[in-house]
């Protein structure tokens, strides 16, 4: 069991609110999806139950958490520097009960999630392998643990469609309870049973945590019902309150103007208009606090607002890429032959397959080529965003390019809509989350105006408040996308086409058989 009493969270730098008074326990059985925009405190709230040292540098916090010796398997978002330079079998063996679990079980682990028993004990770095391999294998140091209460952030990213199958099952399934962060719509929708919503309000000056102990469809369900109930009963006392206030202004003039003409020769006159004034002045008082308590409108955390620049799209008639590669190695080794890829026109493609497969690989591979060309305007959205961002600069400096004041008032408007603060886009882009990392590469693309996507993993980071949005404005780009993802939601609302990596090279899929 986790009890969480009165937590409040704080940001050091900003001194932003993360979290006030969040209280709340987890079960046995109970599967608690954490769901929020990005940058909202999600993971910190994560490593703060996890391991208070993790936040202490940038967080203040006060209130109880209670773990009651609970076995805790915590899977962080992104692996420490130290840990990426280890081999897999270093790794697994930072884990002393991975060195106490039978062979045999440790080999179904890995057969369950799709890897090879041998690269348990392998000599390769974490870091040379994909994101799906190195969450892979975070699970099943988790897993040899025991753990009574699972702490998982973002369990879901990279993971191939077959593994994120049985994540769903894991979850479902598991005993133990199990709190995490994800921004698949589909496994949230497939598996909690609890839904904690932080959101940062008043340009996020106020933070509110809901907690719901409801499915996740029911709880977007419920939750757009009583923000509709609260917006029209919001709007029905209002209208009755400008009503009555008319009414008594009118009173109030037609008093006020009877003092103002009253002769001295009608002094008893004189005193009862004074008398009705001060009653009057009660009443509106008396409207006053009776407005305060009034329903206010719903005061939410609103998706981002972004849509690309209006530019010329690719010609249906147009070849944007005709790319064949006899072999797809990765050092020494042969991981597919024998590849084709043929996109024409505003086509959107995305490319599926399990994990290790050289998806990220290819993609590289095509993006090279598309970037050297001139007749078309192509920009590439890496895994690792970090290939292309300097984070050091900010984000107003990142996307500048004449330094002149009408640009920077447009890329804070930009970057306004896109639900950055004013200090976040004057923090340095390192200290951002994922997602507004990613919404900063979506900005720079849509603010050249490129006409052809290459996407490795696009809606990965972003929440599911900010995904409908994202999803949307890929499906009605003009232009011509290339991508790698395992976002269901995503592979059925934007892509033409899905083709699955293989061995003997791509291969068509329906996409309906993904979802």
């Amino acid at each position: 069991m986790l009890q969480v009493k009165n937590l409040n969270i704080y940001h050091k730098k900003d001194l932003r609110p993360l979290a006030s008074d969040l209280s709340f326990t987890l079960n046995r059985g109970d599967k608690a999806a954490i769901i929020g925009e990005e940058g909202n405190g999600k993971s910190t709230l994560l490593k703060l139950l996890w391991d208070p040292a993790l936040v202490e540098d940038y967080i203040e916090y006060e209130g109880e958490i209670l773990k009651n010796q609970e076995v805790c398997g915590y899977l962080p978002q992104e692996l420490d520097p130290e840990e990426r330079q280890k081999t897999v079998y270093e790794f697994l063996c930072g884990e002393p009960a991975f060195l106490e679990t039978d062979y045999r079980e440790l080999a179904s682990m890995a057969g369950q999630l799709g890897l090879s028993p041998d690269l348990l004990y392998s000599d390769t770095t974490m870091e040379k392998l994909s994101g799906g391999e190195k969450i892979k294998i975070q699970l099943i140091r988790i897993l040899s643990m025991r753990p009574s209460l699972f702490l998982l952030d973002e369990p879901s990213n990279d993971i191939d469609i077959d593994t994120l199958k049985w994540l769903e099952d894991f979850i479902n399934h598991c005993s133990s309870p199990v709190l995490y962060i994800s921004h698949d719509e589909t496994l949230l929708e497939h598996t909690a049973n609890m839904v904690l919503h932080m959101e940062q309000l008043k340009r996020k000056t106020e933070s509110q945590c809901t907690l719901f102990r409801t499915g996740y469809r029911e709880y977007v369900r419920l939750r757009q019902e009583g923000l509709e109930r609260q917006e029209r009963l919001a709007q029905e006392e209002k209208a009755a309150f400008e009503k009555q206030q008319e009414k008594f202004r009118r009173i109030y003039e037609k008093v006020e103007y009877r003092q103002d003409i009253i002769t001295r020769q009608n002094p008893a006159g004189g005193r009862l208009l004074k008398k009705k004034m001060h009653s009057l002045k009660s009443m509106k008082r008396r409207f006053e606090r009776q407005e305060e308590n009034m329903t206010k409108r719903p005061d939410t955390e609103e998706a981002i607002f972004f849509r690309f620049a209006q530019g010329e799209g690719v010609p249906g008639g147009k070849w944007v890429i005709d790319f064949e590669l006899p072999q797809l190695m990765v050092e020494d080794r042969e991981l597919a032959r024998n590849i084709r890829l043929q996109v024409r026109g505003p086509e959107k493609i995305c490319i599926i397959g399990k994990n290790g497969v050289g998806k990220t690989t290819l993609l590289r591979l095509v993006a090279q080529q598309l970037l050297e060309r001139t007749d078309i305007r192509a920009a590439y959205m890496p895994q690792n965003y970090e290939e292309l961002l300097s984070l050091d600069k900010t984000p107003v400096e990142y996307l500048s390019r004449t330094w002149d004041k009408e640009e920077n008032t447009r890329i804070r408007t930009y970057l306004g809509s896109m639900k950055y603060t004013v200090q976040e886009m004057d923090h340095a882009i390192r200290e951002l989350s994922g997602g507004q990392k990613a919404k900063l590469l979506l900005l720079k693309m849509s603010m050249e105006q490129r006409n052809v996507l290459i996407l490795d993993e696009p809606t990965r980071n972003f929440s599911p408040l900010s995904g409908p949005v994202i999803r949307e404005l890929l499906q009605n780009f003009p232009g011509a996308i290339i991508s790698v993802s395992h976002d269901r939601k995503y592979i059925q609302e934007v892509c033409d086409r899905v083709l699955e990596l293989r061995e003997e090279g791509l291969l068509p899929v329906n996409p309906e058989s993904n979802t």
